[in-house]
This record gives structure tokens, sequence and C-alpha cells, in this order.
């Protein structure tokens, strides 16, 4: 399975070690829990990027970066149906986090595929960093990334 990062050019070395998540938290992970946010595709890492950030405050240094999880990998799946009623909101319910990082410290898979919050049907992956076989993890080169100036109403 493919899956996408989008993070700023000095990041993309690191982009794998959950070092972000770590320090600042997330909407699946507490501070203190490394995780790795990861999209099934380049757009929807693109769309969960615009959520985050100001496109006013957008860099302009930002690299796609792509992972290959191996096949033989076991992955752990959520549903919707897995989740609480508001698992969309935002804020995030304190509920996601406390899901997540019970996924992380349980350590049995080093992938979680949910529902993305940006679009239901869409699918993110979350990845354990700390997990045995995220050494198996194929990285991708870092490619150049920008947003088209249309998305950020310019």
């Amino acid at each position: 399975m493919r899956i996408w990062r989008i993070c700023r050019s000095r990041w993309a070395a690191s982009a794998w070690d959950g070092e972000g998540a770590r320090m600042l938290g997330g909407r699946w992970n507490h501070p203190g829990d490394r995780m790795v946010y990861t999209a099934a595709s380049l757009a929807l890492a693109a769309l969960e990027t615009l959520v985050h950030v100001d496109p006013g405050q957008l860099p302009n240094d930002l690299v796609a970066v792509p992972g290959d999880i191996p096949d033989t990998w076991p992955v752990t799946r959520w549903t919707t149906a897995d989740l609480p009623d508001d698992w969309r909101r935002y804020p995030a319910p304190a509920a996601l986090r406390e899901l997540g990082s019970a996924w992380i410290r349980a350590g049995t898979t080093p992938a979680l595929e949910l529902p993305s919050a940006v679009i239901s049907e869409e699918r993110c992956v979350l990845l354990n960093p700390l997990h045995p076989r995220m050494a198996e993890l194929r990285p991708g080169e870092p490619r150049p990334f920008s947003f088209d100036h249309r998305l950020l109403g310019r």
C-alpha cells in the first residue's frame, strides 16, 4: 500500500519518526505518544494539510513523501462504526486521542487504517514508528509539492 505525507523539506528525512506528533499530540494521539499521520492518496494528504494550516501561512518548501507498506504487514482497520458518533467534530473529541494512544501503546500492529475526518470515504493510515516492523517500511524520495493557487483563494 502506498501512503503519503506532506511536510517541509527540512523535515523530510525524519518524516517517519513521529516526533512532531509526540511533541504536539494530534487528533489520534496524546502528546508523548509517537505517531505518524499519513494518507492513502496524495490528494487526501494535501487536503489534510490544508485543514491544518492557514493558506496565507503555507510554507513554500513543501515536499510530498511517499512510503510503501509491505503487503505482509498486519494492519488494524477501523470503520465509522468503530468510532464515536462525534469523531469528525473539530476540535477533535478527547475520546479519539484515547483510542489512538491506546492503539499505539498496545503495539499490536504497525499501521492503523481509518476514515479521514476531512472526507470520511477516504482513508488515513496512522503508523506506530516504534513498532519493530517499521523497519520494513519502504520510504520513497521526497518530491517538491505546491498547492494550486485556486485552492488558496489567490
